[in-house]
């Protein structure tokens, strides 16, 4: 039977990207990526919740998350979810995390090059664990 484990979202970046390499020697950045929905409910007040979204982006795209973004830019990221459990005091905890496959920049300038504008890459995949 087939599968699909595909997200995209649109949202705010909460903190600047941070690159780091593995112990191979292959590069990863990370940051998170805030997307808020609101609404009113029953007695006319607007609403609003936020989800926070960490993400992980592997060798060029990478690259291109760490030099274009910073905390506060707006991004299109699409991807797939993996979930990780590691125990911490004999306790398991679990932890999600958004895999970017392809990223665009939505509050680029007009004068800012077309690689700055979309990254879609064919991306290094992680190591399977």
């Amino acid at each position: 039977m087939p599968s699909l484990n595909r997200v995209q979202i649109i949202g705010y970046l909460g903190r600047d990207p941070e690159t780091r390499y593995t112990s191979t020697g292959r590069k990863v950045t990370h940051y998170s990526v805030a997307v808020s929905r609101r609404w009113r409910n029953a007695q006319g007040e607007l609403q609003e919740a936020t989800n926070w979204f960490n993400i992980e982006a592997w060798g060029r795209l990478g690259e291109i998350s760490q030099e274009y973004l910073k905390k506060g830019s707006l991004v299109y990221i699409e991807g797939r979810l993996q979930t990780d459990r590691y125990e911490v005091e004999g306790e398991t905890r679990v932890s999600t995390k958004l895999i970017a496959r392809n990223i665009q920049m939505l509050d680029r300038r007009p004068d800012e090059d077309e690689e700055a504008a979309s990254a879609e890459i064919d991306i290094e995949e992680p190591p399977a664990d």
